[in-house]
């Protein structure tokens, strides 16, 4: 079955952290961590809706740069999604720049950033016509671990230890709606983004028995339309399977409370990425800077009773003995 969402890591596993999570037959992504972004190109940036940072140390948090530089000017508004204090560190970076031309763009670029802490959410809005100033108070709501909530999927988030609140995030699909390409095919029917809205229909559970029009382009200018009954175009192209979860987690201590959150977000996990920053030999001095061990990771994922494992967030140190990272992760996973 293919997944609706392909995540990747953004980069070696020795460079800044973040996850690049597309969506298929969409023009659109999420991303789990800021840092360098230099790996992705602009057409992959551009696809971005929602960006959830787990804290803001720099190696999290300095590629919000090279995202507002991309996407300024675009009639585009961004959500953005961080721990405690979060909204005074993206005021600082948006404070730190000259805006007294951008009230004169065409298009109204705009950031809506929540900042997360244990018990609400903070929202406050930042518009490019506005020169990035906002006034007004936060709105607030209580926070019940629900980051984002869409009719597809839901991105889960929990605070963890790292001397710092830092987010644990889990991204979750209702279920998996797979086309039948062959179906399509024999059916005279294209792919393309009808078939996002297709999908969209059915995660919204729309009336089976309700329109549906699959519309296309034909040499690049004329429109077809071709009408069907929902439930019945589903019953011939789509096949409907339990939905993929991904969970994320970086920069944390391996705490016996962290342990215990860690495994209730990314419980059952498809694919686990979590950081393995040290070898098991150098626990003392993991623990000292808030970090896991490669060993501590495999413990957890076997704990959460993850399918898939994937280790980044790796110690410099370790530059020739990436082998043995995942040997002793993998190790204690088994």
């Amino acid at each position: 079955m293919r997944p609706s969402f392909h995540p990747k890591l953004i980069n070696d596993p020795f460079l800044d952290p973040g996850l690049f999570i597309p969506f298929l037959f969409e023009k659109r992504a999420l991303l789990f961590d800021l840092g360098d972004l230099h790996a992705l190109s602009s057409k992959d940036l551009l696809k971005v809706t929602h960006v959830f940072v787990t804290h803001t140390h720099i190696d999290h948090f300095v590629g919000f740069d090279t995202l507002l530089r991309i996407v300024l000017g675009r009639e585009k508004e961004i959500h953005l999604f961080g721990p405690t204090d979060f909204l005074s560190h993206v005021e600082g970076k948006l404070a730190s720049y000259t805006w007294n031309l951008v009230s004169e763009y065409p298009n109204n670029f705009g950031l809506r950033v929540t900042e997360l802490q244990e018990e609400r959410m903070l929202t406050k809005t930042y518009s490019c016509h506005d020169r990035f100033h906002s006034e007004r108070p936060p709105e607030v709501a209580p926070f019940s671990g629900i980051l984002l909530k869409e009719p597809s999927f839901q991105v889960d988030g929990l605070l963890l230890d790292h001397r710092t609140p830092c987010l644990g995030l889990s991204l979750v699909e209702n279920f998996c709606v797979n086309i039948k390409k062959e179906a399509l095919r024999k059916m005279g029917l294209p792919v393309g983004h009808w078939l996002a809205r297709f999908k969209k229909a059915l995660y919204e559970k729309r009336d089976s028995k309700s329109d549906f029009i699959v519309t296309w382009e034909e040499g690049g200018k004329l429109i077809r339309e071709k009408a069907f009954i929902l439930g019945d175009l589903a019953d011939q192209i789509a096949k409907i399977s339990p939905g993929q979860r991904i969970a994320y987690i970086t920069d944390i201590i391996g705490s016996p409370e962290n342990y215990k959150k860690v495994v209730q977000l990314a419980e059952g996990a498809d694919h686990l990425f979590i950081e393995a920053a040290f070898l098991d030999r150098d626990r003392e001095t993991a623990h000292k800077k808030y970090h896991l061990t490669a060993k501590e990771a495999g413990e957890l994922a076997k704990k959460a009773r993850v399918n898939q494992l994937t280790l980044f967030h790796f110690s410099p140190r370790y530059n020739q003995q990436e082998a043995d990272i995942q040997r002793e992760a993998l190790e204690a996973f088994r």
